[in-house]
């Protein structure tokens, strides 16, 4: 039988003699497996959370039985955790250690410089707010990264930057490990701190760097926003107090420390002394970070970091697009260039086929894997040609991305349209990088122009 892509469920019996045997003679070299790469991926089209559970099951009696002392980890691809949830429900709870994801997605964005951080820094906690709910004695179980990685070919320093970010905020939200993919470069592409012929690149020695001031065991203080909402995240590093710091998507600009500190550029090890720095996508180190800034961070340490606003107790969120456009707690993974890439109707709105502008983040505060039902509304209005046009909403739901209703056709271009759906069983996790979107065929999707979205929580 063909194994290579369908998980052996009607085997487990062999399969269980193949895990313990492998447990058995690792046992003093290797403590911690992972079931299965990246479900669902790799799986039989008709194989379930429930066959990956019953999977899940075996291969941890096998495990233990080879070895009492490993540890067994449940898996899901992407930051899939809707995934994860349907596995636990199916009767996976009581047989696994510790949880693995790969959220190369959301940190695309990051390296993207879209301003989505408060995103990736919402993954572990949206597990734990799984787990409380579904499996609460497994709720403190350790969180892996064991794929984090970003290729070299959008710019050797934005992937040495890109790395930095992403150790600093896995550490700050409590990531108990990440696997940089890769160390060396080797069939999926260049994603290695070393290139093929074995030399580092920039995403080298900016590690380096991260281990020199951080040391091995970092520990995490807690955040703050600078002078113009940029990030920085403090560590009691190796010798001193280390605040990382940089500028999302439209913060860039001068911040004052308030005294003179030491600065370090992670990607050379460059250091000098200043009282203020002006700050941008690539990182800095701010060493024997100021007393006022410890204060705050270490007030900040449990709170979530916010996205333009703090949208808690939001009854909605909504974005308008035009040449001043305007994000309350709803985001585009196409960031800045929703903006920049107005085009009709006097600066009103954008072309729907701006790369990522179809795809909308809500902001975590505002609804994150609880379900409870929801109105998503569209402006819409046929390009000046009067072509048709038309879409469907997909969003995250209870069982993955799922269609919501049926396919909407912009009436014309005489007007501003509105078409509303009500959504029941929303579950906003981001295990693609968004939450939902406008998806049309053919080509469509750059024929309308799109004003707004908006999303409402249905309450009483």
């Amino acid at each position: 039988q063909d194994l290579s892509c369908t998980m052996p469920v009607n085997i487990l019996a062999a399969c269980s003699l193949y895990v313990s045997s492998v447990g058995g003679h690792c046992r003093f070299l290797v403590n911690r497996w992972e079931v299965w790469n990246e479900p669902p991926n790799f799986t039989g089209p008709d194989q379930t959370p429930t066959d990956y559970a019953r999977l899940v099951i075996a291969a941890y009696r096998a495990a233990k039985a080879a070895d009492p002392d490993c540890f067994v980890g449940l898996a899901a691809k992407s930051a899939h955790v809707n995934f994860l949830e349907q596995v636990i429900k199916a009767g996976a709870n009581a047989y696994f250690d510790f949880i693995t994801l790969h959220p190369y997605e959301v940190l695309d964005g990051v390296a993207k410089n879209i301003g989505n951080e408060p995103m990736f820094m919402h993954i572990v906690p949206t597990v734990r707010k799984m787990l409380a709910k579904q499996n609460p004695v497994k709720a403190d179980v350790p969180i892996i990264f064991t794929e984090l990685g970003c290729d070299v070919s959008k710019g050797a320093d934005v992937q040495a930057s890109t790395l930095v970010k992403a150790f600093t905020m896995s550490i700050a939200q409590g990531v108990a490990c990440v696997h940089w993919f890769e160390g060396r470069d080797g069939d999926s592409g260049p994603m290695g701190l070393l290139n093929k012929k074995g030399e580092p690149r920039l995403a080298y020695h900016a590690l380096a760097q991260l281990i020199h001031h951080l040391g091995q065991h970092p520990d995490y203080v807690g955040w703050v926003l600078l002078s113009n909402g940029q990030n920085g995240f403090v560590f009691q590093g190796a010798e001193s107090s280390v605040m990382i710091a940089w500028a999302p998507s439209g913060t860039e600009g001068k911040v004052h420390f308030g005294e003179t500190v030491t600065l370090v550029d992670p990607l050379t090890g460059k250091t000098h002394q200043a009282d203020h720095d002006s700050l941008t996508a690539a990182p800095v180190f701010v060493l024997d970070v100021p007393k006022d800034i410890l204060r705050q961070a270490v007030a900040n340490r449990r709170m979530p970091l916010p996205w333009g606003g703090d949208f808690s107790r939001a009854r909605s969120v909504a974005i308008k697009i035009g040449a001043n456009s305007e994000e309350r707690g709803l985001h585009t993974l196409s960031g800045d260039d929703v903006a920049q890439a107005v085009e009709a109707y006097g600066g009103s709105a954008r072309a729907g086929n701006i790369p990522g502008g179809n795809m909308f983040i809500v902001d975590p505060s505002f609804l994150s894997y609880t379900n409870e039902p929801i109105e998503i509304t569209v402006e819409v209005r046929r390009n000046e040609a009067n072509d048709n046009a038309g879409f469907k909403l997909v969003y995250e739901s209870t069982n993955g991305f799922k269609t919501a209703g049926t396919w909407f056709t912009v009436p014309d271009n005489a007007q501003w349209h509105t078409v509303t759906w009500r959504i029941d069983d929303p579950q906003f996790v981001g295990y693609w990088g968004y939450n939902f979107s406008l998806v049309s065929d053919g080509n469509e999707y750059n024929k309308y122009y799109l004003r707004g979205v908006t999303v409402t929580k249905m309450r009483p």
